[in-house]
């Protein structure tokens, strides 16, 4: 909004020192002398004589408008208020009084007033350009978008080349979601007005919103080309360079707008989003702490503050930060959604239950919420409810799952398969596959011919697994068929409970020939074999606290045994302490795919593993298989239970609140040692 920078000369009367009484004259010519000092922007030195002449005369008008103009100039918009209220009151016929008073409304964010104030001057000059401008702005700040649009059209209309109202006009389209016009807007300002920083930035801004970012990214670097120093659009360009997944280059351009301006809190703020993103996560911290500390109520800092604090594991300290979110704005349904998971990682499932229905009740469609509460209600062991929510997890964008898109229709239990076809297809890890296969038999047994769609690593696995006529790599063409169905779609089609989950037992089997093969690269048994599974895949989104290093395990095992890594890849770090030790044999070159480690498995006394997708598959071979937990675990393996009711041979070992592997550790060292008498070992045998 312009403010009064061009002061108006009013039409001071010539001779008036002649025709008034000496003291309206002295008033007068010190007037005259105000607005001369004021045009050449001396402002202290107008301000002296415009307050002179109302010492003399205390209504003089002229020393009260252009007096309450120069404070507006100078910013003081409360004196400001006053003054031009004075002079209202004198001649409220006086058009550019209402303007300027209402700036000062504007500018004490008093809008409502301001309205008023920029209405009334416009029922005495209905063609004043810059009060149809200030309107618009002003309906702006009042979030009366439509009618902010008619107020710049206004100004547009009596004035063709405003570029500064086509350039708000095109911010408030912006607000409107009508990009496309508010594109033509800015472009129409940068045409009329050359150098145009702003709108420039703001065309940016439209740009990223069309997800045209190059084109975007162009355009906040022509406003800064214009005015190297525009804070604003060096943020912007930060934001569009996050999107563009170029974080550095957008720490550099938060930093710039950082320095420029330090009391800039969306910068600090964004700046920790890059940071965050960079797992950078102490200095992501701090960028958010500052932002909190300039805005101590920024909602969305608070929130990503609580995000950066789960990473760190620090979950009272993640706790009270959505909590803090919440206090600045209880309406906010990501701090709900993600407070409820501090909770869930807590284990405090009825308060978390509870969060995730306060985000949910502030945004019904909310699918994160959604998953997190089917995720929380699944630990419990409430499958009934649990199931039908899990269905959001494609909607879940956090998860990013493909939703089979085929023309023949979902199957969820209802209709009669007798007779037809269905598609079962993997939908997420090998894992998964592997625990939800075993309902293949139970779409067999409703009549229906089954085809199982399964990445080409589980091939050879699955190729006797029962319940299957058809089994099809995946992106190889399929048969024909009459339904679909994910595999993790299918306990909400049979309606599973925990008392119902079916094939506990062993439903996978070895190759034959693949354990004449592994037994011969393993040699004579001569005691207990251990099979070991120490970290799963490093992209995993709970892998920090699933995994633990070869370091940490190797330290708790008796001896007694030969141990053998079940391993395909291994990290570089525990890779080299496997090269240069003999406690553990390695033969990670050596798997192919899972029919290998099945085999491999198979041969083994105890399979002892993390949450990965070996545990599931020495568990579905029927193997002794001991799971070893983080404190919050997945949804599968419940909560405070040593067995699984989807495995038979299956034995949990379960993270206290410490929430590290040693009481875990302590505990498989000491059934290790007890184990081994079973076999006729003791624990003092030699392991080489």
């Amino acid at each position: 909004m312009p403010r009064p920078t061009n002061i108006p000369k009013r039409n001071l009367p010539a001779g008036a020192q002649n025709r008034a009484a000496l003291p309206q004259a002295q008033a007068l010519a010190l007037v005259q002398q105000g607005l001369a000092a004021h045009q050449q922007a001396k402002f202290e030195e107008a301000h002296a004589f415009y307050e002179r002449a109302l010492k003399i005369q205390s209504d003089n008008f002229d020393a009260l408008q252009l007096l309450g103009a120069l404070l507006i100039q100078t910013s003081q918009f409360e004196q400001a208020v006053a003054v031009l209220s004075k002079a209202i009151a004198i001649n409220p016929r006086y058009a550019p009084c209402h303007n300027y008073r209402g700036i000062a409304l504007k500018e004490l964010k008093r809008f409502d007033e301001a309205l008023v104030s920029f209405e009334q001057g416009l029922s005495v000059k209905p063609d004043d350009i810059d009060a149809h401008y200030n309107r618009g702005c002003t309906l702006q700040d009042l979030k009366r978008l439509d009618e902010a649009i008619v107020s710049f059209k206004q100004a547009i209309a009596l004035k063709p080349d405003y570029a500064e109202a086509y350039n708000n006009q095109g911010f408030v389209l912006h607000e409107l979601q009508h990009f496309d016009e508010a594109l033509i807007s800015f472009n129409q300002a940068i045409h009329l007005k050359a150098g145009y920083a702003e709108a420039y930035n703001n065309l940016g801004n439209t740009l990223k919103a069309l997800q045209r970012l190059q084109e975007a990214l162009a355009s906040c670097d022509q406003a800064l080309a214009f005015d190297p120093n525009y804070v604003l659009a060096l943020n912007n360009r930060g934001v569009i360079l996050q999107v563009l997944k170029r974080f550095e280059e957008a720490i550099v351009s938060f930093n710039k707008a950082i320095a420029l301006h330090p009391d800039y809190p969306e910068a600090y703020y964004n700046r920790g989003i890059a940071l965050n993103e960079l797992k950078h996560l102490a200095q992501a911290l701090a960028s958010y702490e500052h932002a909190i500390a300039l805005k101590p109520d920024f909602v969305e800092a608070h929130n990503n503050r609580g995000k950066v604090l789960k990473e760190l594991a620090r979950l009272d300290e993640a706790l009270a930060s959505y909590n803090n979110a919440i206090a600045v704005s209880p309406k906010h349904p990501d701090a709900y959604s993600n407070r409820g998971f501090i909770f869930q990682e807590m284990k405090r499932l009825g308060e978390a239950l509870a969060s995730y229905d306060q985000a949910i009740a502030l945004k019904p469609d909310y699918t994160e919420a959604l998953w997190n509460k089917a995720i929380a209600l699944l630990l419990t062991g409430d499958f009934t409810q649990g199931w039908p929510l899990y269905e959001q997890r494609w909607d879940n964008k956090t998860l990013e799952l493909k939703k089979r898109i085929v023309p023949q229709p979902l199957w969820l239990g209802i209709e009669p398969l007798n007779g037809k076809t269905i598609l079962l297809h993997a939908e997420q890890g090998f894992g998964d596959t592997i625990q939800f296969c075993r309902y293949a038999k139970l779409v067999s047994a409703l009549g229906a011919r089954v085809i199982l769609e399964a990445p080409s690593a589980l091939m050879p696995l699955l190729s006797g697994l029962e319940g299957i006529d058809v089994l099809v790599q995946v992106h190889q063409p399929l048969p024909d068929f009459d339904y679909h169905c994910p595999l993790l779609s299918l306990p909400l089609a049979f309606k599973t409970t925990v008392q119902t989950i079916p094939g506990s037992g062993p439903y996978l089997k070895a190759d034959q020939a693949k354990l004449l093969v592994w037994q011969n690269k393993l040699g004579q048994k001569i005691r207990p074999r251990i099979g070991l599974v120490w970290s799963g895949n490093p992209k995993h989104k709970n892998d920090t606290n699933r995994s633990m290093t070869l370091q940490q395990l190797q330290a708790c095992l008796p001896g007694g045994y030969d141990y053998i890594s079940l391993h395909k890849e291994v990290k570089t770090s525990d890779q080299e302490i496997l090269d240069n030790q003999v406690t553990i044999r390695t033969f990670s070159h050596e798997l192919n795919d899972f029919s290998d480690t099945a085999a491999l498995c198979e041969l083994m006394d105890v399979v002892i593993s993390v949450d990965t997708s070996v545990a599931h598959l020495a568990s579905a071979l029927g193997k002794e298989t001991w799971v070893l937990l983080p404190y919050a675990p997945d949804w599968r393996w419940l909560l405070d239970r040593q067995d699984s009711p989807w495995y038979q041979s299956v034995r949990l070992y379960r993270q206290d609140e410490q929430r590290d592997w040693n009481n875990v550790l302590i505990s498989v060292a000491a059934d290790l040692t007890k184990r081994l008498a079973t076999f006729g070992f003791d624990s003092t045998s030699s392991t080489n």
